[in-house]
């Protein structure tokens, strides 16, 4: 790791999280572990069934349920995670200013769920927009999931949200570890949100692509690596991080997670959807170089694979051609138990790896039962976990349409490290 003072050091302090399969970070990795899926089926607007991830978490704890109705179920998501983040890490504004906290919040899309539901219901008036909300263009804005926990929080510093696909919780993690480093804030509420499930739209796309998962079982519907993988399992989901400065966070005597050293973003410049192993390794190189880190100093790498066949064969070469020649370096993917969370992925990935720094376990990648041959890498821990002397490093890849890619790498706080 590079060499940087306190005040440059950024540490996570907090995490918040609703997953298809827990609503707190300890219930979720005591399911990754395990390797329980709680992906089901829903019911789609002009379409049949089809799986999906689903939470269920306290909607009613941090706001009331007429609240929740004015606004948006990203926000909703939203306003959860943030304020399970800020009691994870025992912060209550003493220390910090909310006028020097800011909001980031990564997103895939937002609007077209509540555009979606507007169309319907005024269908039912032979499409008279006299039945429109007038809550519409509040709710479709791209800052509102953000904007709403600022207001519930009475954050009055920065807020906005991160577009950038797939890759949006990672860049959203990315861009308030920055703005700690720049001064520019002392406190960052960052992470990613996916209300996706709600949205017909991606589902018949998805469809369209030929990039939508089925399988009998739907807990098996998502199984990355896999010979028979056949798409991508659609989910809702959210992740929050509270990011700190180290000096501060030494001052409040709080645990801490981990801490980012590198990340990296970069851009395929070729296709609209087919991504492209040769610049997701060059992504992944800069974080390595950023972090002071070579491909061997990795412990775990959290995989963005997603169930594509082409998808997940351009990440392995990419890993391959980065990390040939490291025994030690163990890869999983945690889309296998909670599917694609799309906006939150990135982040919701790094939050069930996080407390590998504890325990030393990797939690393995679950469907898996022939693997791909173009997906052969040394390294995957497959439907059980993988008991380690130590956890020094995490990488986690997060990928997205239109050719954008992201890496952020977290390692195990050492406080004599200096």
């Amino acid at each position: 790791m590079l060499n940087r003072p306190d005040n440059e050091r950024i540490v996570i302090t907090g995490v918040g999280l609703a997953a298809p399969n827990a609503s707190n970070l300890a219930e979720f990795r005591e399911k990754l572990l395990a390797g329980e899926s709680e992906i089901t089926t829903i019911d789609l607007r002009y379409m049949d069934r089809a799986p999906a991830g689903i939470c269920t978490f306290a909607e009613t704890r941090y706001r009331k349920k007429k609240e929740n109705k004015r606004g948006t179920r990203a926000g909703c998501i939203g306003v959860y995670c943030a304020n399970e983040a800020l009691e994870d890490a025992g912060i209550d504004f003493t220390l910090y200013d909310r006028a020097r906290t800011g909001v980031y919040i990564g997103l895939t899309e937002h609007g077209t769920v509540e555009t979606e539901n507007e169309v319907y219901n005024i269908s039912k008036y032979d499409y008279n927009v006299d039945y429109w909300t007038h809550h519409h263009n509040p709710r479709t804005v791209l800052n509102n999931p953000a904007g709403e926990i600022t207001m519930n929080l009475g954050i009055t510093g920065p807020h906005y949200s991160v577009g950038a696909a797939c890759a949006a919780g990672n860049a959203a993690l990315i861009q308030g570890t920055q703005m700690l480093r720049l001064g520019e804030v002392d406190l960052a509420l960052c992470g990613g949100i996916s209300e996706c499930v709600d949205s017909f739209g991606i589902f018949a796309s998805f469809r369209a692509q030929g990039a939508l998962a089925e399988h009998t079982d739907p807990t098996k519907a998502s199984r990355p690596f896999d010979a028979a993988r056949n798409g991508i399992v659609i989910s809702e989901g959210g992740c929050i991080f509270t990011l700190e400065r180290l000096d501060k966070a030494r001052e409040r005597g709080v645990a801490i997670y981990g801490e980012i050293t590198g990340y990296a973003m970069n851009s395929d410049a070729r296709d609209f959807v087919l991504p492209y192993g040769e610049r997701q390794a060059e992504c992944m190189e800069l974080a390595l170089q950023r972090a002071g880190l070579s491909p061997a100093d990795i412990t775990i790498i959290n995989t963005h694979a997603t169930g594509t066949k082409q998808g997940d064969i351009e990440e392995c070469k990419a890993i391959r051609k980065v990390f040939a020649g490291c025994p030690s370096t163990w890869i999983n993917n945690t889309k296998s138990n909670i599917g694609h969370a799309m906006g939150a992925a990135g982040v919701l990935e790094l939050a069930g790896n996080l407390p590998s720094f504890v325990d030393n376990q990797v939690h393995p990648t679950i469907n898996l039962e022939e693997l791909d041959e173009d997906c052969n890498l040394d390294g995957i821990v497959a439907n059980k976990p993988k008991q380690l002397d130590k956890v020094d490093t995490i990488l986690n890849n997060s990928f997205g349409m239109v050719g954008i890619n992201s890496a952020v790498i977290v390692e195990r706080f050492d406080d004599n490290r200096r």
